[in-house]
């Protein structure tokens, strides 16, 4: 019987969302982005509640390359109740029947697209979304949940703490993030047309087990630079704001938006409670016993504002908390 080494975040996860999961009893669900960070929470947590909830719900996956999974993941690609469909995102064939719900959360996050082939990043954005909402037709989909990001403000002020759903700057439109907002437009278009709800939700920064450690999220870094004995290297100044949250927490957001998330309304997903970078380093050394040296690349220039990404969760906290 195979132990799963997250069952206590299982368990939350599962206390927070127990009254969400009755309308999947029985149905299918689509996910796309199935097996990076997010998709592997999303199929942990769908897992869990089917087990123990007896849903008798089923979830196919779209994957450019299922046995890379079945390496990752065996205990979730061996499941009867999770079958993969290989495919890309952007002319992926249809799997045939309905689907009540559909997560698209195959949107690029590689900063190498970003710097090096940023139309690349917006065909599979915004190509991808057009794509799913394709499909979202032909299959029926009652919701369906979009996992979009905080890039689509642009830049945040210095001056400015913490973003809001309603901040009124417009983004930058050469900067790849920007995209975005394309592929939001859309959803919420075709949910105006009465076919799908679409929610959105715009996710910031996060942690936990299957962030990649070997990309470019500081926080993984950082773990990575600990468990090869340091030294945790920032490669700039360390003085940028971000903030946290814990993957758990992350999926009892996507599950409650994708149920009761209002259509056509974008939700912030993230932490509040902001820290720089320099921060983050110090923290990830005292959770490794507080040894390890510290390299920051480069020292701050005096007076200059602060970078921040970090959202106002206020909207979301409203609804749910």
């Amino acid at each position: 019987m195979f132990a799963n080494p997250l069952s206590a975040d299982l368990d939350h996860v599962l206390a927070q969302t127990r009254g969400l999961w009755e309308e999947l009893r029985g149905q299918r669900i689509f996910i796309t982005g199935g097996t990076g960070f997010f998709g592997c929470w999303l199929l942990e947590s769908f897992a869990w509640a089917n087990d123990h909830l007896s849903l008798g719900a089923a979830a196919v996956v779209l994957t450019r390359n299922p046995s890379a999974f079945q390496l990752k993941a065996p205990h979730l690609a061996e499941r009867k109740d999770i079958r993969f469909h290989a495919g890309d995102v952007r002319d992926f064939p249809f799997p045939e029947g309905e689907f009540s719900h559909v997560i698209h959360a195959a949107t690029e996050t590689n900063a190498k697209l970003y710097d090096h082939d940023p139309a690349a990043m917006a065909d599979t954005i915004v190509g991808g979304t057009r794509r799913i909402l394709d499909f979202c037709r032909q299959s029926k989909t009652r919701k369906l949940l979009f996992t979009s990001s905080g890039a689509v403000y642009g830049r945040q002020p210095a001056e400015l703490t913490h973003l809001g759903e309603d901040f009124a700057g417009a983004p930058a439109p050469l900067q790849p993030g920007s995209v975005y907002g394309e592929a939001e437009m859309l959803c919420v278009h075709q949910a105006r047309q009465g076919v799908t709800e679409a929610k959105l939700a715009r996710c910031f920064a996060f942690v936990g087990p299957y962030l990649p450690l070997e990309a470019h999220f500081a926080a993984g870094n950082f773990i990575r630079d600990a468990f090869r004995g340091g030294p945790i290297q920032v490669n700039g100044d360390g003085t940028p704001f971000r903030s946290y949250l814990y993957a758990a927490d992350l999926v009892i957001w996507l599950w409650t938006i994708l149920f009761r998330g209002q259509s056509g309304q974008p939700y912030n997903i993230g932490s509040a409670r902001d820290l720089t970078i320099a921060d983050l380093a110090a923290v990830v050394n005292r959770v490794f016993g507080g040894k390890l040296a510290v390299s920051v690349a480069r020292a701050p220039v005096p007076g200059k504002p602060p970078q921040r990404y970090v959202p106002s969760v206020d909207r979301a906290e409203r609804n749910w908390v």
